[in-house]
């Protein structure tokens, strides 16, 4: 009995590098073809200046369709990978993104944001600063400058992040701005005022007690007392001052101190149920 083989379908040859980068480039072509021709050509682009510069023409080009441009931008960021090879055409690269990063379209000017922040930029640390300064110069919502910032900071990205705390555009920017201010150590009294303020919601205390800990871990202890004290605090406040008493708390402090354990075993046994949980691995630890 013989076996009958479907015939197969030959790949198609890989086109050479020349022919991908004429339809890439070729305003004529449909867009589809444009973009799978720039998909293909990353890791030759900077082997001829030519190609390199007619792929960053393709990036500036307003007129180009966005898709296109948008496939010239990862073609390039793909070939940035490749430090030694890509370090001649570093230069242009940086150049072009630069200009494209005060683009009108919107997504492509976020993502070259993103790559300069990462790349710690000093360009793009000055603008987004002076986005934060001046919300009509703003190139991205508060909350992604304050995100791209964080890959260098510098103190005057500090000054900035408080003054939004103080009196931020939105929650977001406020959330990203207090995580930003997390390695800053002036910004500890900004922490314990928002983890002490019962009006704040539930993740900005959470997040500023984290910020305690690591800034100033003996204010942490102090209010974390305090705030189990106090019986008109909210439970999950209640449950993050307890776990950070049971984990980072001074062990021989804690044990001695009768008050907070008299009140720490009621919440354990009145509280909701993760308080209450939080309640009893605190007791398990320090004991009555």
């Amino acid at each position: 009995m013989t076996t009958k083989r479907k015939a197969t379908k030959k790949s198609a040859k890989p086109r050479s590098t020349r022919a991908a980068m004429s339809v890439a480039t070729s305003k004529s072509k449909p867009i589809k073809e444009r973009v799978a021709a720039l998909a293909e050509v990353p890791l030759a682009v900077c082997e001829s200046d030519k190609d390199l510069q007619a792929t960053l023409n393709v990036l500036r080009n307003q007129d180009e369709p966005i898709e296109v441009r948008l496939a010239a931008l990862q073609s390039l960021q793909a070939a940035s990978f490749s430090v030694v090879a890509f370090e001649s055409c570093r230069a242009d690269y940086i150049a072009a993104l630069r200009k494209v990063a005060t683009d009108p379209d919107p997504e492509l000017r976020q993502r070259v944001l993103g790559i300069l922040a990462r790349e710690k930029d000093g360009f793009v640390q000055k603008k987004l600063l002076e986005g934060l300064k001046n919300p009509t110069k703003a190139l991205v919502p508060a909350e992604k400058a304050l995100q791209l910032l964080s890959y260098d900071i510098h103190s005057e990205a500090y000054s900035v992040a408080r003054k939004i705390v103080e009196n931020p555009p939105n929650e977001d920017a406020k959330l990203e701005a207090l995580r930003l201010l997390a390695a800053d150590a002036k910004s500890a009294p900004v922490f314990e005022k928002l983890l002490r303020d019962k009006n704040e919601n539930a993740e900005i205390r959470q997040i500023s007690a984290a910020a305690l800990q690591a800034l100033k871990p003996e204010r942490l202890q102090s209010n974390a007392r305090a705030i189990l004290l106090d019986d008109s605090d909210h439970d999950d406040i209640k449950a993050t001052s307890l776990t950070a008493l049971t984990q980072f708390g001074d062990a021989e402090a804690v044990a001695k101190d009768e008050t907070l354990k008299k009140q720490v075993g009621k919440i354990s046994e009145k509280g909701g149920a993760k308080v209450k949980r939080s309640a009893r691995h605190f007791m398990s630890k320090y004991g009555r």
